[in-house]
């Protein structure tokens, strides 16, 4: 901002260096953290409960809160839907003007209150008991109202907002995120969740692609894939290896199993030792014994970390010692897994 004179004036923060600041922000991110840590030295049999009644709802596990509360049930609630376990948030101001008939009988409410006076949250609790619905209850305060009005109570009390005012909701909501989060992470132990099945439910994006892709889907194989008999010549490898485009050619015996791998590094190696005449050696004469090998429906991202640790561009897929297909890096790259 310019004065009348033209000189600019520094803002009300000025005043404060930039280690002054980070010491603020770090002080907030430590008082967080221990309120998280105290949360879960005290959280008990009450969380088992909560993630047991969660995990085997018939219908829907419905979040609701107000404010800071309903920005962490949303979250809550697209976690646990992540995870399968079908859950949607209900605004609290709205659910008293119709939008309770979402809630069904089979469904478990978990209501997020830090007082647990929360009015619009308070308004859920006789429909819920009305239908027989389920009750957690997310409260910093064991003796409200929400408290004493739910199946299970959830502590995420904390003795002091990290914010330096105090007031803001900061180590309260950290609380219940983690809790709101710990749950979920229990489920996933009680439903056997497994990584193909967490990839069900996030198909699109990278990590879709990279739970769901196969070996399989990208490798080269039938006529792509290069193929040397052993007693091949060298020149003829090298046809295999610049006309299928892998820079790596398949060698396999009179049988069709798999017995070694002739890459253009192999080439340049062999050429270095023999001169032009290695062209006409055979080509078990430089290929390499034993080659790295993967199973056709193992996932795309083992394939590249193989490749990443052994520092090798091409994998060759075998089913019980046949070569079936060849797979590069560059097109796990393309496709977008990582």
């Amino acid at each position: 901002m310019r004065t009348k004179k033209g000189a600019i004036r520094e803002g009300a923060g000025s005043a404060h260096s930039d280690e002054e600041l980070v010491s603020v922000g770090r002080a907030v991110i430590l008082a967080e953290a221990r309120a998280m840590e105290a949360a879960a030295a005290r959280l008990g049999d009450d969380l088992a409960r909560a993630a047991r009644l969660v995990s085997s709802c018939k219908g829907r596990v419905v979040v609701s809160g107000l404010g800071k509360s309903g920005h962490v049930g949303r979250k809550i609630a697209a976690t646990l839907a992540s995870l399968g376990v079908p859950a949607h948030f209900l605004h609290a101001a709205e659910a008293s003007h119709g939008d309770l008939g979402m809630v069904c009988p089979d469904d478990v409410g978990l209501f997020i209150s830090n007082s647990g006076e929360t009015d619009e949250v308070l308004a859920l609790l006789p429909y819920f008991r009305r239908i027989g619905a389920s009750v957690i209850g997310m409260t910093g305060k064991s003796s409200s109202t929400l408290a004493k009005n739910s199946d299970i109570v959830l502590d995420v009390g904390v003795e002091r907002e990290a914010d330096p005012l105090g007031l803001a909701p900061t180590s309260s909501t950290s609380v219940q995120m983690s809790v709101g989060d710990a749950i979920a992470g229990i489920s996933t132990t009680l439903k056997g969740l497994k990584p193909e099945d967490f990839a069900m439910y996030h198909p699109g994006g990278a990590l879709g692609r990279s739970l769901l892709t196969r070996v399989s889907d990208l490798m080269g194989s039938g006529e792509r894939m290069p193929l040397t008999p052993l007693g091949s010549s060298v020149r003829g490898a090298l046809f295999e290896i610049t006309s299928k485009g892998y820079g790596a050619t398949a060698v396999v015996d009179e049988r069709g199993y798999l017995r070694g791998i002739f890459t253009d590094g192999d080439l340049r190696r062999l050429m270095e030792r023999v001169g032009i005449g290695a062209m006409d050696l055979p080509v078990e004469s430089g290929m390499t014994g034993e080659p790295r090998t993967i199973a056709p429906e193992k996932l795309a991202t083992e394939a590249l970390r193989i490749m990443e640790r052994r520092k090798i561009s091409v994998l060759i897929a075998v089913e019980d010692g046949y070569p079936i297909g060849m797979i590069h890096l560059h097109e796990i790259l393309r496709s977008g897994v990582s």
